[in-house]
């Protein structure tokens, strides 16, 4: 099935922002290039910071530099091929191309959300059960837990955009998008599309709220633990604790669940939220996340400090 729709449909062509004037799409090449090269070197930053300090070889810090280096990989499925897209005005994509984009998309997306889940039980055990958190947080549980979300999300999504490319597209190559989505892809097929549908909404089902729901209910004894605390100091500490991380989740959640959420037909821009999660997001998560956090601001200013002494030696 999936060789008889190469037949019909050998290439698609991504429509992108081709609306916009020719000034809008070159400004808006700049933004994306900008914020492209501040996602990666900040997240390559943050990535390096915690892997070659080893105060930082913490269970909450290691599933951050995860999610560092997951937001590399994920920003650069998409926006290197949108700036070609501009720049060059050739906006096709090759069947393959566009089903593996796609793939790495979802099963990089599919990653963020669960590791969110995890950081968020991370600071629930942290808080509110802090005499078992080595115990429970040990570094091979931790291991364990990055290592099977990594493979679940890489399983399943293969199976679902395995199903979505075994249609068949006759009506237009058009996509209105910037990147490969599922909704714009299955506005193609020329077939009913109900099973697709389901199937899409059980994946954000399990992929968007089932983390989220992990999010909220860690949260709720988070706050509940915190208002309990005599001291001041402390409950100040915790809550600073988790802000970045709820400011990381409030930003991803708030925009994908509009999207991956909505019926196929919906009336949401899928494009103008795309850049959120695409390039936005992946661009202020190692500022937010190391602003907030002294041990790791501290660290960056120690190996700035250890650097700078180190040439003038010589």
């Amino acid at each position: 099935m999936v060789l008889q729709n190469q037949t019909l449909m050998s290439e698609f062509i991504l429509l992108g922002f081709s609306d916009l004037s020719s000034h809008a799409q070159k400004f808006l090449f700049v933004l994306l290039l900008l914020f492209y090269i501040l996602a990666v070197l900040g997240n390559l930053l943050v990535f390096s910071i915690l892997t070659i300090d080893p105060v930082l070889h913490t269970p909450m810090y290691f599933f951050l530099r995860n999610l560092s280096f997951l937001e590399i990989c994920f920003t650069t499925v998409t926006v290197p091929k949108t700036l070609v897209t501009i720049l060059s005005e050739d906006r096709s994509i090759s069947f393959l191309g566009c089903a593996l984009q796609m793939y790495f998309f979802f099963f990089l997306g599919c990653e963020e959300c669960m590791l969110l889940g995890i950081m968020a039980y991370d600071r629930y055990v942290a808080i509110c059960k802090p005499l078992h958190y080595s115990t429970v947080m040990s570094n091979i549980r931790c291991v364990y837990m990055a290592v099977g979300s990594w493979i679940t999300c890489i399983v399943l999504q293969f199976g679902q955009v395995t199903f979505l490319f075994s249609l068949p597209f006759c009506k237009s190559n058009e996509i209105h998008h910037f990147f490969c989505d599922i909704p714009p892809i299955l506005r193609l097929s020329c077939t009913d599309t109900y099973l697709n549908d389901i199937v899409r909404l059980t994946a954000s089902v399990l992929f968007l709220l089932i983390p989220f729901l992990i999010i909220l209910s860690s949260y709720i004894y988070i706050v509940s633990t915190v208002l309990r605390m005599n001291s001041k100091a402390g409950r100040s500490k915790a809550f600073s604790t988790c802000a970045s991380h709820l400011t990381a989740v409030t930003l991803f959640y708030g925009t994908t669940m509009l999207v991956y959420l909505q019926p196929s037909g919906g009336y949401v821009d899928e494009r103008v939220f795309a850049v959120f999660y695409c390039s936005i997001n992946p661009m202020l998560n190692p500022l937010i996340y190391s602003l907030r956090s002294k041990e790791v601001t501290g660290s960056l200013k120690r190996k700035i400090w250890e650097k700078v002494l180190s040439l003038l030696k010589l």
